[in-house]
């Protein structure tokens, strides 16, 4: 494979691992009724001050 293939394809499974962790430690987070780490809810695109409001 060239560079540029593997280097999307390395983008993409490591993107696909930090969107599973930081999904997984949200998850835990709320179901310890805690509020979720600010760089979690980021990687999983939601927006911070929004989930503050409920």
């Amino acid at each position: 494979m060239s560079t540029t293939i593997n280097r999307m394809r390395g983008g993409f499974l490591g993107r696909a691992i930090a969107v599973f962790g930081a999904a997984a430690a949200a998850s835990a987070a709320v179901e310890a009724g805690r509020k979720p780490a600010r760089r979690d809810l980021v990687t999983l695109g939601i927006d911070p001050a929004a989930f503050e409001r409920h």
